[in-house]
């Protein structure tokens, strides 16, 4: 669906601020699946929990994604996702070398503009619920820039600079801010 949007990339990159941004302005927005996953089973059991048993944590995280879509199909307008199916597809995929992500991509359309925030060392930071280090999270990263275009997807890199920054320039890019500044994120320099 073109007004469904994906917003994806390294962990601890900034998305949810971003997202947060884009909910105080108005748009849906879908949270990321794995982090209430996370927090819901460090609540219960804690098994299904990436760094216990990844398998359960990635299908839990398809399964819980598939309803997102279900549910923002309700919504009107544009809807902002915080990775979602295909960020769990592709992790699946690349664990048990099964053709997860195609199966779903078959199924499910997204606007061909999807946006990475890319690796942000500097504003990086490990909670209860983002355990791995940065190496890992840069791991996954070039994972979903190889992924998302070998779907046809066009990736958009997210430069690094304020969050209200970032909101524009994601909204110039999807036609929401007439002369918003659209230009690669290379020329915007550093945060």
């Amino acid at each position: 669906m073109d007004r469904f949007t994906i917003i994806s990339g390294c962990s601890g990159g900034g998305k949810s601020t971003l997202l947060e941004e884009l909910a105080r302005r108005g748009f849906s927005v879908i949270k990321e699946p794995g982090r209430r996953i996370v927090a819901a089973e460090l609540a219960g059991d804690g098994k299904a929990l990436p760094w216990i048993d990844a398998h359960a944590f990635l299908r839990e995280a398809i399964a819980l994604s598939l309803e997102d879509l279900e549910r923002a199909s309700a919504l009107p307008g544009r809807v902002f996702f915080d990775r979602g199916l295909l960020d769990a597809a592709s992790g699946l995929g690349e664990i048990t070398g099964e053709p997860v992500l195609r199966q779903f991509a078959g199924q499910w359309r997204f606007n061909t503009k999807v946006f990475l925030t890319p690796p942000w060392p500097e504003i990086y930071q490990q909670d209860a619920e983002r355990q791995h280090g940065l190496d890992a999270a840069i791991e996954e990263y070039e994972r979903l820039l190889r992924d998302y275009p070998a779907l046809g997807y066009d990736v958009v890199e997210l430069p690094k600079v304020s969050v209200t920054a970032r909101a524009d320039f994601v909204l110039g890019h999807l036609g929401h801010l007439r002369n918003a500044f659209t230009a690669a994120p290379s020329s915007f320099g550093r945060a």
